[in-house]
């Protein structure tokens, strides 16, 4: 699976008309990372364990299954100082602090109006949409638990047996996971939610017990619409005039045209190439852990204040 989604990335770049991949620009990065040699960040509250193992898997499954909606982030009610993604898993977090993890069951009868209560998002112009998209996910996960893996949270994790491509692939089983677009007659799997549920259970248990996959290192890019921002602003990706303006209007752009399909699936192949150049210069990165190299150093206000690529999908 992994090297499908490497493969199908490196022929997009390849015919690619609205976005490409600059290679001295990846020199570039390449070069000053290896210099700086950074260790792994720490904003994502996705990696902090609870007390009891239970709960914190119960968390990183029920964070992602919502770890989806950027196209209709500039809507929401935002906490202070907090992006649209810290502002949904810090008040899932405050859930699971205070009452405990959602059993399957409880999963299954959420409506929009309690994912708006949830999150924050009550009376909310334009959150309406998101919160009945948060709701279904949040259904189909507990009848997936309920179904296929016997109504435990630790179901998938054993079904996996410490395999993430095998983990990613039961994921991939709830229809919002299924994130596989098309560019002309070229099938594009990302698999976004899925891979990163992966690197999440890995970094919230220090790659054991839950989060032992053996392999991990395979993981690509987690295609979303910031890291791909990250790449733009540091010289590795360069947008096609129109494409720039577009963005540059804060226009939303269709989940699955070829546009939105390069952006991702070019930042798929930089970071490759990414991790390719920074291991010729002796510094050992794999494209996962670039991923949240960057992702992290997008949260920077400067970058922040570019506009950056929206679509609404429940990819990312």
């Amino acid at each position: 699976m992994f090297d499908e989604i490497r493969a199908a990335a490196a022929e997009v770049a390849r015919r690619a008309r609205a976005v490409a991949l600059d290679e001295a620009g990846v020199e570039r990065l390449a070069e000053s990372l290896a210099r700086e040699r950074p260790g792994p960040p720490g904003v994502d509250p996705a990696h902090e364990p609870f007390a009891r193992d239970d709960d914190t898997l119960a968390f990183v499954l029920t964070l992602n299954a919502v770890n989806f909606g950027s196209g209709w982030f500039p809507r929401l009610r935002k906490r202070p100082g907090r992006s649209g993604y810290l502002t949904v898993a810090g008040a899932l977090r405050e859930r699971f602090a205070a009452q405990g993890a959602f059993s399957p069951a409880e999963l299954e009868a959420l409506e929009a109006r309690d994912c708006a209560r949830l999150f924050g998002q009550q009376g909310v112009p334009g959150a309406e949409e998101l919160m009945a998209l948060f709701a279904r996910a949040l259904r189909d996960l507990g009848r997936w638990l309920r179904e296929r893996h016997g109504g435990r949270f630790a179901g998938p994790v054993e079904a996996a047996g410490g395999s993430a491509e095998r983990l990613v692939r039961l994921l991939a089983e709830m229809p919002l996971y299924r994130d596989v677009a098309r560019y002309d007659a070229l099938e594009v799997p990302f698999y976004k939610r899925a891979q990163i549920t992966c690197a999440d259970l890995a970094l919230a248990f220090g790659g054991r017990g839950p989060g032992a996959f053996r392999d991990l290192d395979e993981l690509t890019l987690f295609a979303d619409n910031l890291v791909p921002h990250v790449l733009r602003m540091k010289g590795v990706l360069r947008y096609a005039d129109d494409l720039a303006a577009r963005i540059e209007r804060e226009e939303l752009l269709v989940c699955g045209s070829p546009e939105e399909v390069e952006i991702r699936a070019v930042a798929v192949h930089a970071v490759e190439r990414l991790a390719s150049a920074c291991a010729s210069r002796g510094f050992a990165i794999r494209p996962h852990a670039l991923d949240q190299l960057l992702w992290a150093r997008g949260q920077a206000p400067e970058i922040k204040a570019v506009p950056r690529h929206r679509t609404r999908c429940t990819y990312y």
